[in-house]
């Protein structure tokens, strides 16, 4: 009986180790392009979850072909879905304020990120997205794919530059 409780409790230890190692973010090697704050449990740099290109490129990875009202034509976005990255962080809140690197801030519900196919585009048409085409992340709701989306609330959502989302 002894040597049964002991198995069970090395098991039991093992499977919360590996658990928790499973829910721990790597620490970024590369420059940091995003942070994520707030009310979030998963983190890797204080209470924060910090964000280099290599890491965001190791999410689940979604590319939308939409037009957007600061694009010439369709263009072929691609980047983590924003679920993704709400799960890599343990989010918990139901609000993120997404904030750009001018410092424009836009309020997004969470459920945005699960109840549409919502990227952080990180390349258009295949390339890298560069400050000036208003990256290095850009929020991009798939615009095409559902046209009821393409309205003003939803557009002061679309958040270019993006440097910080704070969940709440």
């Amino acid at each position: 009986m002894i040597k049964y409780l002991i198995n069970n409790a090395v098991l039991f230890i093992a499977s919360a180790l590996i658990a928790h190692s499973a829910l721990a973010l790597e620490t970024p090697t590369g420059h940091v392009i995003l942070e994520v704050t707030g009310n979030i449990t998963h983190t890797n740099v204080d209470n924060e979850a910090h964000f280099d290109k290599t890491m965001l490129e190791a999410l689940a990875q979604r590319s939308t072909q939409t037009s957007t009202p600061w694009h010439d034509g369709v263009v072929n976005f691609s980047g983590p879905l924003g679920r993704a990255l709400l799960e890599a962080v343990g989010a918990e809140g139901d609000q993120m304020n997404v904030v750009a690197l001018n410092d424009y801030s836009s309020m997004v519900p969470v459920s945005d990120f699960y109840d549409h196919e919502v990227i952080l585009a990180m390349r258009a048409n295949g390339q890298p997205l560069r400050i000036r085409d208003h990256g290095p992340l850009f929020i991009i709701y798939p615009f095409d794919e559902n046209p009821s989306l393409l309205n003003e609330e939803i557009l002061t959502r679309s958040v270019w530059q993006v440097k910080r989302i704070e969940v709440k």
